[in-house]
């Protein structure tokens, strides 16, 4: 009977504390702890989920996050997007050379060329998007999802960020 009592003195232990967990806040009201999906999701990729992309906020729908690889010789970023985020269009102009490689490595995503049918993106594929091309990039409306970001050396390169993803074009993804 002691023991009974213990695992489910233990198990309700377990439970509360995992939900007081969730929702200890501080003084001014901010969550202190809190084991949220970003958390866990960081847990499933290899590079860190990084800081809020506040530089180029404006060009997002949602919460996008941003982690340095490599800033010498080959830019590589790894982004990662909250669910429902994506990027605007937009074009990495380019005389000569230049362009984007996306390499996933996490969650569930879409690239999307202007023009064409929107590609699922899971870990492992790669996306070749050459200079001058209009695309947008994101996570899927159920999960997180980051890529690598390569930027291509190239003459007189340039990003161009247009408008928006539309939630009329989104929300026809799966």
């Amino acid at each position: 009977m002691i023991r009974k009592l213990l695992i489910l003195t233990a198990l309700i232990a377990f439970i509360s504390s995992n939900a007081v967990f969730a929702a200890i806040k501080n003084q001014k009201g901010d969550t202190v702890m809190e084991n949220s999906a970003k958390e866990n999701y960081a847990k499933t990729i290899l590079f860190p989920v990084g800081e809020p992309n506040t530089a180029y906020q404006k060009y997002f729908t949602g919460q996008s996050f941003i982690y340095p690889i490599s800033t010498q010789q080959v830019k590589m970023f790894n982004v990662t997007f909250e669910p429902k985020c994506r990027n605007n269009w937009h074009i990495h102009k380019a005389k000569e050379g230049g362009g984007q490689i996306l390499i996933a490595i996490g969650g569930r995503g879409y690239y999307q060329e202007w023009g064409k049918e929107p590609v699922e993106m899971h870990p492992g594929d790669v996306i070749n998007i050459p200079a001058n091309v209009k695309h947008w990039h994101g996570a899927a409306k159920d999960s997180w999802f980051s890529h690598i970001a390569v930027e291509v050396e190239g003459n007189d390169t340039e990003n161009i960020w247009l408008e928006p993803v539309t939630d009329e074009e989104y929300n026809k993804l799966k």
